[in-house]
């Protein structure tokens, strides 16, 4: 079968030159304006969101995912700020927080409280083509016990509010606060997906569609499946990878379902608990198999996944990132190296700003 398109949204957040967030998002944005991206506000003012465009090849998103990481870098650096791709900021707010200005997080705020301001995350989702929307809530159903994996995969949030949180992804801790910022339950049919979206929506636990925040769902306005699981990625070539794994998952899904073979219906209390080892220790310890269910080390799990590749140039950036994983592990366990190099948190901050504009 035709490879399935795919794009990627990262966030990132500001800080000046000591590591503080900057509410500087709209200034970010105007001065990056006329570069033909899709960048945008998001829901905290020292918060950027950028889109790639629609691909099927992986060194065009690898391209479009560098084009939005140096405009950002750019724009920031011309008022001496820095970009970060971290799922958490590294040091504590020491402001009063701004909403963006889209009037939607006015109302999010109204209903949810202060919440909307504590605990800043960053992310990163990949949206893939499933055009039929009964073959998109099967392979979601296939899709759920590889969630802990996507995760482990991308860690990149050890260090929050001044100290290191013992968590590799402590952005899923934060993030998991939400109501609906859970795995989506298994799901007979797009009838019975419409049906608990709906009835999210009625109990006022989402605002609307969109904030139904399970950690893969159905796009409420494109042809795709979006994966929302993963911190943002260190590196453009990790996020890059990260988008054509996913990619790989739902193609071999997509046969799946076209062969009447059914998901692993994984207990809801089991994947969270799953979810929460993979928060817990990242790149660097042991998942779930999702197939067996049986403990083993993450990176021989990535390794497995890495596999199902085929295309040169995804073998290729595979390659160099998995060299990189198994010397110097995923992000989390950069970051703390970084701090135990450097013995302060300016030093992760340093890192991080590497890694962000690495190979942009």
């Amino acid at each position: 079968m035709d490879r399935p398109s795919l794009g990627v949204e990262e966030e990132f957040v500001l800080v000046d030159g000591d590591g503080h967030l900057v509410q500087a998002a709209p200034e970010i944005l105007a001065e990056s304006a006329d570069r033909g991206l899709d960048l945008k506000a998001e829901l905290l003012r020292c918060q950027v969101e950028s889109a790639t465009g629609v691909h099927t090849d992986v060194d065009a998103l690898r391209a479009d995912i560098a084009r939005s990481r140096a405009a950002l870098i750019e724009a920031a650096a011309g008022r001496g700020l820095r970009l970060l791709a971290t799922g958490t900021p590294v040091l504590g707010e020491e402001f009063d927080a701004l909403l963006g200005p889209d009037t939607r997080y006015r109302r999010i705020h109204s209903r949810f409280g202060s919440m909307v301001f504590s605990g800043l995350t960053c992310g990163s989702h990949v949206h893939v083509e499933v055009a039929d929307r009964e073959v998109a809530v099967q392979v979601v159903n296939h899709l759920r016990p590889w969630l802990p994996v996507l995760l482990a995969i991308s860690a990149n949030s050890p260090f929050n509010d001044g100290r290191d949180t013992g968590y590799a992804s402590s952005r899923h801790l934060l993030w998991s606060r939400w109501p609906t910022a859970v795995p989506p339950p298994y799901l007979d049919s797009a009838a019975d997906y419409d049906t608990r979206v709906r009835a999210l929506v009625d109990t006022t636990a989402a605002m609307d569609l969109k904030m139904v925040y399970w950690e893969v769902r159905i796009s409420d306005h494109l042809p795709t499946i979006e994966v929302r699981v993963a911190d943002v990625l260190p590196t453009a070539d990790e996020a890059a990878l990260f988008g054509v794994l996913v990619r790989a998952l739902v193609t071999e899904f997509i046969d799946l379902v076209a062969r009447a073979l059914r998901a692993q219906p994984v207990p809801q209390d089991i994947l969270r608990g799953r979810l929460w080892r993979a928060a817990r220790d990242g790149l660097a310890g042991q998942c779930a198999d999702p197939v067996t269910g049986h403990l083993r080390p993450t990176l021989a799990v990535a390794d497995d996944l890495i596999a199902r590749l085929d295309d040169p140039a995804e073998r290729a950036l595979a390659a160099r990132v998995r060299a990189r994983w198994h010397s110097a592990g995923g992000g989390a366990e950069r970051q703390r190296r970084a701090y135990a190099e450097s013995n302060s948190l300016d030093g992760v901050i340093d890192h991080i700003v590497r890694e962000t504009a690495q190979g942009v």
